[in-house]
Order: C-alpha cells, then sequence, then structure tokens
C-alpha cells in the first residue's frame, strides 16, 4: 500500500526486453541499501517489484499486461518517474490509501497557470470517469490529489507549486497519457451497487 506521496523523482537508466517481459533499471536518491530484493514501490502509480540493485539504481521486471495497460510501455531511457516506497505501518498518511495499481488511462486535456499553481483538466475513459467526484481523491501518476471539479468525462485538479516541482506533474502537456487510480472506496462501493 501507498500514500500517494511521491519521495523522489527517479530516472529510467536502462530499458531492457528479456525472454518473459521487459526489465527497467531505475536511477534513484534513495540510499538503495535500504532497499529489500522483493520490496514495493510505486513507479508512476504501479507497485513494481525490486528485482535487483546497486549503489543508486534498482531493477524492476514489468509484464505484458502492465507494458499494455499503463504508460510504462513507452518509457524510454532519461524518462523522469515518480517513486514512493511501500507504507510502514505508523507512517503518516499524508495523501489517501493506494494500491498501486493502475485502474486506467487519462489525457490530459489542458493545462493552464492559475496564481502560483496549475489546473490541470484529464479525460478519464469510460467507465472509469463514473468513479470520479468533485472533492474525492485520485492518483494521477503516483500523485494522491483532490479532484476540484468534474464534467462528464474531464476532471480538473489545482496543482499547487510544491507538487508542481517536486513530481513530474510539472512537465504534463495537452494529450499526455497519465495512470489514473481511482479512490479505493469509490472502487468497492460501485462494486457492491453492481452486486446488491
Amino acid at each position: 500500500m501507498f500514500t500517494g506521496i511521491v519521495t523522489d523523482i527517479g530516472r529510467v537508466r536502462s530499458v531492457r526486453q528479456t525472454a518473459r517481459d521487459r526489465r527497467y533499471e531505475i536511477e534513484t536518491a534513495w540510499d538503495t541499501a535500504g532497499i529489500d530484493l522483493g520490496a514495493s514501490i510505486s513507479h508512476a502509480g504501479c507497485c513494481l517489484t525490486v528485482t535487483e540493485k546497486g549503489p543508486g539504481w534498482f531493477a524492476v521486471e514489468v509484464s505484458g499486461e502492465t507494458l499494455s495497460k499503463t504508460t510504462l510501455g513507452g518509457w524510454r531511457e532519461g524518462d523522469p518517474v515518480n517513486l514512493e516506497r511501500a507504507a510502514k505501518l505508523g507512517d503518516e498518511m499524508g495523501g489517501h490509501v493506494v494500491s498501486g495499481h493502475v485502474d486506467g488511462l487519462g489525457r490530459v486535456v489542458s493545462v493552464t497557470p492559475e496564481g502560483g499553481s496549475h489546473r490541470i483538466e484529464i479525460e478519464a475513459p469510460g467507465p472509469l470517469h463514473r468513479y470520479i467526484a468533485a472533492k474525492g481523491s485520485i492518483t494521477v501518476d503516483g500523485v494522491s490529489l483532490t479532484v476540484n471539479a468534474v464534467d462528464g468525462r474531464t476532471f480538473g485538479l489545482n496543482i499547487i507549486p510544491h507538487t508542481w516541482e517536486a513530481t513530474t506533474l510539472g512537465g504534463l502537456k495537452p494529450g499526455d497519457a497519465v495512470n489514473l487510480e481511482i479512490d479505493m472506496l469509490a472502487r468497492y462501493l460501485a462494486r457492491w451497487q453492481e452486486t446488491a
């Protein structure tokens, strides 16, 4: 489990196709000596398992399913990546409960400066848009955010300067794809209504 509070912007160090899937090496400012093999780390909102590591880097293997359903399939060497280590019991819950399981891809519609902040409008795919509510939580590329407004399939976010600079959201432009994870409570409530 994660909180959606990004603690490092890593970089894709290498990309290699393997016999099974795709292997990425990720550079990080973290002390990798403290990362266990098998640890779960959120990469742009996707929970991946550490399979190898060295000083200042670690490796993950990504399945074909994840490559086809997230932005990870388009990663290239040098690309920035929002990183978050798994939450520990007793950690501060600064964001919201995030599973690291991407529900779908959104598309950035617009990015507009608004005071010191930026307003981002994102179009969600159907039927995912039904689970996004104004003042609810959503995870975009691994970042826990509050939805400001919803209009059909499009929802708006206000990105404060700190988040703009401390995550990859500051590099978004219209047309970009983003990983979306809806609020876990909304997911379970919708499932309950379907089966009630």
